[in-house]
């Protein structure tokens, strides 16, 4: 695996310089990987320019099962490169290579499988006979899985015949330019997939072209609040993914080392992973002690660590950013009397690092690291008041041995996504997206096609 000293910018099927560049850093060590393009105003303007062209002269008149072929070439080489890829995203975002070789590289390729069956068969999914694509979709993605958001975004865009603008985090931005590099490989024609690097501002400029139809965004909900006032006004579909901590609520009939397993695995092992940001435990009172005993036990045998070494459980935050709020969240939360507990563990002396930590009575915040709060509820229907108690309702799992007990929390938790004895397990078929101010729209599935498909009588949100 080689990565180049320096990328521009992927437009029009070529990469080209700017008049600007940044660095991007490896969390794990803060060495320097690659000067990546500042993209500005006019690159912007070049990008969407180049898939307008590509939209209105080849790809949204190209026949479905021709784009569906694309898209197959596309997943293919994603499988096939996934060692690779995996290596590329560990190294940016820091997250274990386990991690992104087990679970982000085969979800990140089976969307592409997926969607490239939906792209011949639109006429069938219950939008009307003929739906139509919206046009350019200008895509800005998120730190956390980057290279997995993009494929869930990317791939129902171009099956359904629009062409993108993509904007990857500006911590984490390789794996999009290697995609663009996989792009070129399969022979997708110029334009049809641009790739503009940079900041806060050049996401923004993105966002707020005029030569959009549609923005899908993934990122902090104070962000998300303001692309929805623009589009509002400028008349842009727009779909968004503002993410949120999983709330665990394990039952008094739960088996509580398997909810600890799982939990650890979700909330430590898989941190900032999609759906998986963080967490919070409504934990049934009389297991309490119970199962936070056996989350301690299991967090002991937690390796912090190189994240490139196969391994290692728990790699670094993404950035001295996010560590920072890690950090400060953290903080407040022990200042309002939470009791807070770390396995011993000896942090690499560069890096970003926070070591793994369990917080009790302390108030719930919304972070983005490997950090766990505990509260007990008596009743299930006071679990569901505290996990519907927050401004962001992204996933829940439910940990009980009673199916009657599961359905009833399920129908009642405002989360996206409700898993039943397990967390973080995802499929391309099935649509994934937030309640309130963790997003609106919804990913995946015959559900994430309509957000990219022009139908009559409907209004794009």
């Amino acid at each position: 695996m080689a990565l180049r000293d320096s990328y521009g910018l992927f437009i029009g099927g070529d990469f080209t310089g700017g008049s600007s560049v940044f660095k991007t850093i490896s969390p794990a060590t803060e060495e320097v990987l690659a000067e990546v393009t500042l993209g500005a105003s006019d690159d912007v303007d070049r990008a969407v320019a180049a898939a307008r062209h590509a939209y209105e002269h080849v790809w949204s008149s190209m026949p479905g099962r021709l784009r569906g072929r694309y898209l197959l070439k596309i997943a293919r080489l994603l499988r096939d490169r996934a060692a690779e890829l995996a290596v590329i995203e560990t190294m940016d975002s820091g997250k274990p290579v386990r991690v992104t070789r087990d679970g982000d590289l085969p979800l990140a390729a089976a969307h592409f499988f997926y969607h490239a069956g939906w792209a011949d068969k639109l006429g069938y999914a219950g939008f009307g006979p003929a739906p139509r694509p919206l046009g350019v979709v200008g895509q800005v993605v998120g730190w956390n899985s980057p290279l997995l958001m993009l494929a869930w975004q990317a791939a129902p865009a171009l099956a359904c015949g629009n062409t993108v603008v993509l904007k990857p985090a500006e911590t984490t931005p390789l794996s999009a330019l290697a995609f663009a590099e996989l792009c070129a490989e399969a022979g997708l024609p110029p334009g049809v997939v641009n790739v503009v690097t940079g900041d806060g501002v050049t996401g923004h400029l993105l966002a707020s072209h005029p030569g959009l139809e549609k923005v899908a965004f993934s990122g902090s909900a104070e962000v998300g609040r303001e692309l929805a006032r623009a589009c509002a006004l400028s008349g842009k579909g727009l779909t968004l993914e503002l993410g949120g901590a999983v709330a665990h609520i394990v039952c008094a009939d739960a088996d509580v080392e398997a909810a600890a397993e799982g939990i650890v695995a979700g909330v430590f092992i898989g941190q900032g992973h999609v759906c998986g940001a963080g967490g919070r435990l409504l934990v049934a009172a009389p297991v309490a002690a119970d199962l936070v005993a056996a989350i301690r036990r299991r967090m002991l045998a937690l390796r912090v660590g190189d994240p490139l070494d196969a391994g290692t459980d728990v790699g670094p935050v993404t950035s001295l950013t996010q560590l920072e709020r890690v950090r400060e969240l953290a903080a407040s939360m022990e200042a309002a009397g939470g009791a807070r507990w770390s396995a011993p563990c000896e942090l690499p002396d560069r890096g970003f690092w926070f070591p793994p930590a369990v917080f009790s009575q302390a108030p719930f915040t919304e972070l983005a690291g490997p950090v766990l709060t505990v509260s007990t509820f008596g009743t299930p229907a006071e679990a569901v008041e505290l996990a519907n108690g927050t401004r962001q309702g992204m996933s829940a799992a439910v940990w009980t041995e009673r199916g009657s007990l599961s359905a009833w929390l399920a129908s009642r938790l405002r989360a996206g996504v409700v898993w039943t004895n397990t967390v973080n397990r995802f499929d391309p078929a099935a649509p994934i997206g937030g309640y309130q101010e963790a997003g609106f729209g919804r990913d995946g599935g015959r559900h994430g096609l309509e957000a990219y498909l022009d139908i009559p009588g409907m209004v794009n949100v």
